[in-house]
């Protein structure tokens, strides 16, 4: 999330805002819905591993 913020590049003076993005398509929630996929692919995949068989090592 750290990279979605408003930043101006200090050579052109470009600013980037991802918010403009999600008002240009008419999705305002774009960046929660955004969040909220990376939180439901995070919980599947601890639930996955969890999930699978403990393995043994031998030495």
């Amino acid at each position: 999330m750290e990279r979605y913020q408003v930043k101006i590049d200090k050579a052109s003076g470009i600013k980037n805002n991802p918010n403009d993005w999600a008002e240009e398509v008419g999705n305002p929630r774009y960046i929660l819905d955004l969040l909220l996929s990376i939180i439901n692919v995070s919980v599947q995949t601890v639930e996955i591993v969890e999930g699978l068989p403990k393995l043994e090592f031998n030495s």
